[in-house]
């Protein structure tokens, strides 16, 4: 791509941005609706900031399936039916996702939780019968465990108030990522149709193909102007006669025996040129917007964003851009090991080869400063002991105050040396997203390696 076309696809992009963030705030307390669907006695349905709503215990902390999942050289995860998550503590690590052999010793042995410790079963009692798609499995030890869609179902020792969804991530597994756990959802409240999925910015709204699917603001409400040439780059999502409107869902007459689809009253429609899944080109032009059914918190105040030429990150007022580290660990529990309640033996030998000092000179904490705030349980402040990585004791000496996203701190990079540099992104075990260190992306979606998925 030349460089002024990397430009233009920039400019536009900010353009898309600073439009959606003008809405931003109007669709801050929409969210998402779903199906009722038949519950076990106990259970319930939370909403959630970045996953919409997700099934829940009686304390309102949310389940989690572990999908079986290929690796490069071997699998893990829950087939259906079963459980593969135990109370034996894994020692050492397996070889099927990293460049190194099986075998190698774990660190931190001492403090290391067992699956079901970090991930305790949804356990049934020993009556529990089936309902709807929630069926029981019996576990390797006897003890009955719940499960729904035919996945054993857990729930996260990192959530502590109902709606957290701390201890897993719904984005979609791609081959060299750890094997997540997941949220487990109730159906959402869709027409024939459409699909739903998760990204950085919300619960994104999209066809029976995964495309996205866009509305404009030159439209009024339950209104089409987009007509001639409009319409043939982007095509309108009809309605059968049969289709019936409900809830956000709408039907408007587009012309005389042609039905469209509205969706909080704003008409919908597919572009043609969108050249990959779940793109944001057509929000390029200026007045065109991705649909969600629900937006995630923006950033607090005193976070920026910043052009580079792979897309727009967030940035600390400085403008330097924001990483997050991301790390699965390569046993065969693969436990997460980028929580502050988790081993910091990893990023602390990515970030500086096993020197504290080092580490934290290299990808300093963006710290909070005095008064700073935050209105979303998304973002927070937490205190960081940074000789360890680990929470701060109340009152520790020598604790600093850092922003965290999922209750992870995000970092800067000493390598960035003007506002957009993005010289770290992908430093790490396959291009960071194993182990390693990963820009705040709020858009790279024309990012060549992206959608390469190279």
């Amino acid at each position: 791509m030349d460089l002024s076309k990397i430009a233009a696809l920039v400019g536009c992009a900010v353009l898309a941005f600073a439009s959606a963030a003008s809405s931003h705030a109007a669709d801050a307390r929409e969210t998402e609706s779903y199906v009722r669907v038949p519950l076990p006695p106990g259970f319930r349905v939370e909403k959630t900031e970045l996953d919409g709503p997700v099934f829940a215990d009686a304390k309102g902390h949310t389940l989690y399936r572990w999908p079986f999942t290929d690796q490069r050289v071997g699998n893990v995860g829950d087939p259906k039916g079963q459980s593969t998550c135990t109370d034996v503590k894994s020692t050492t690590n397996t070889g099927y996702m990293s460049p190194y052999p099986p075998g190698l010793i774990l660190p931190e042995l001492d403090q290391r939780p067992t699956c079901t410790q970090a991930y305790p079963p949804a356990l049934a009692p020993a009556n529990a019968k089936p309902v709807g798609k929630w069926t029981v499995i019996t576990r390797k030890d006897g003890r009955k465990q719940w499960a729904y869609d035919g996945f054993a179902l857990y729930t996260s020792n990192l959530d502590q108030r109902p709606g957290d969804v701390i201890g897993g991530d719904s984005y979609e597994h791609r081959g060299d990522n750890p094997a997540m756990r997941v949220p487990v959802q109730p159906p959402p409240d869709l027409p024939p149709g459409f699909n739903v999925a998760t990204d950085r910015t919300g619960r994104m709204l999209l066809d029976g193909r995964k495309f996205s699917v866009y509305a404009s603001d030159a439209d009024a409400e339950n209104k089409s102007n987009c007509d001639g040439v409009c319409a043939k780059t982007r095509i309108p999502m009809l309605a059968p006669a049969s289709a019936r409107q409900h809830g956000d869902w709408t039907i408007f007459e587009r012309s005389p025996g042609v039905l469209q689809w509205a969706f909080r009253k704003r008409p919908l429609y597919t572009y043609t040129l969108d050249p990959v899944a779940q793109g944001r080109d057509g929000s390029d032009e200026p007045g065109w917007h991705n649909v969600y059914t629900q937006r995630s918190p923006p950033p607090p105040a005193g976070f920026t964003q910043q052009n580079t030429a792979a897309g727009i990150v967030v940035s600390d007022a400085q403008g330097k851009t924001v990483y997050m580290y991301n790390c699965g660990d390569d046993s065969v529990d693969q436990l997460g090991c980028d929580h502050p309640t988790q081993t910091q033996v990893y990023r602390l030998s990515m970030c500086g080869a096993g020197d504290v000092e080092r580490c934290l000179n290299t990808f300093p904490y963006v710290t909070a400063p005095a008064g700073a705030k935050t209105d979303n349980r998304s973002w927070s402040i937490v205190d960081i002991d940074p000789k360890t990585g680990r929470f701060a004791r109340p009152g520790q000496s020598g604790a600093v105050r850092v922003w965290a996203y999922r209750d992870r701190p995000v970092y800067t990079y000493a390598g960035d040396k003007h506002a957009g540099d993005i010289n770290a992104d992908g430093l790490g075990e396959f291009r960071g997203q194993r182990q390693g260190f990963k820009a705040y992306w709020i858009r790279d979606d024309f990012n060549a390696r992206t959608r390469s998925g190279e």
